[in-house]
């Protein structure tokens, strides 16, 4: 299964990371729901060292909740009581030496230890209490931040329309095949390579009661029409997080 994956690697536009992955994980019921912001206002909010990616010069923000499974380290069984959790996370688009991916300005879960051991990764996560539904088809998604209870997600959401794979330069294509992410802590750049086959998507028909993922963000922006995509599932590889010099 996972030679596989690494196999399939003609919709990446950037090379596989160089040695050996980690870790991998299974990504079951995701929404992407994508707002579009002026780049003025994503610049800003940046660290030092990444340029800001735009499709025809707009840039985005994109929101992921779902749901993790079998997540186990190279060669080894899935992690006990850690192999599945909810998982939010909150990203942008940018490139680094012309190399594109995303930066993560936020990520949070609901297993108090996946938490402690991703921020000892660098990975700016924080602990939520989630919960995950479904009920005929439509998955029913909540997350609020432990410590600030004003922090939160809350919505529901359903694919519509079949499955489809994202055309080359189109948006959906542009905004989800990435394939390296950045985070920033103490000045310092972090970067990690992840590896999975292109993604299989629905669009997708998203009721959002609420959400302040990105506080930093105009009301205007959040008013914005809104993208939503739907992936049923997904199985990712994942290569160590590595200080950029």
């Amino acid at each position: 299964m996972y030679k596989d994956i690494v196999n399939s690697t003609q919709h990446r536009k950037s090379p596989l990371p160089e040695g050996q992955w980690l870790m991998a994980q299974k990504w079951d019921h995701l929404l992407f729901m994508h707002l579009p912001v002026p780049p003025e206002i994503m610049k800003r909010q940046l660290p030092k060292g990444l340029d800001l990616d735009t499709y025809d010069g707009v840039a985005w923000l994109t929101i992921i909740p779902f749901r993790i499974s079998d997540m186990r380290f190279r060669n080894m069984p899935p992690i006990p009581f850690l192999h599945s959790f909810l998982e939010l996370n909150v990203r942008t688009y940018v490139c680094r030496n012309g190399i594109p991916g995303v930066y993560f300005f936020n990520l949070e879960a609901d297993k108090l230890l996946a938490v402690l051991g991703a921020r000892l990764a660098s990975l700016p996560y924080f602990h939520a209490k989630m919960k995950m539904r479904e009920t005929n088809g439509t998955f029913h998604y909540s997350s609020i931040r432990k410590g600030n209870s004003n922090i939160m997600f809350l919505g529901s959401y359903h694919p519509i329309f079949e499955a489809y794979y994202p055309k080359e330069r189109s948006l959906p294509y542009w905004l989800l095949e990435r394939y390296y992410l950045w985070t920033s802590r103490n000045n310092s750049l972090f970067l990690g390579g992840i590896h999975h086959k292109q993604w299989k998507i629905h669009d997708a028909k998203a009721d959002i009661v609420k959400q302040n993922m990105a506080n930093f963000l105009p009301d205007i922006v959040l008013n914005e029409k809104r993208l939503f995509h739907y992936a049923v599932t997904c199985r990712a590889l994942f290569w160590p997080i590595k200080k950029v010099d």
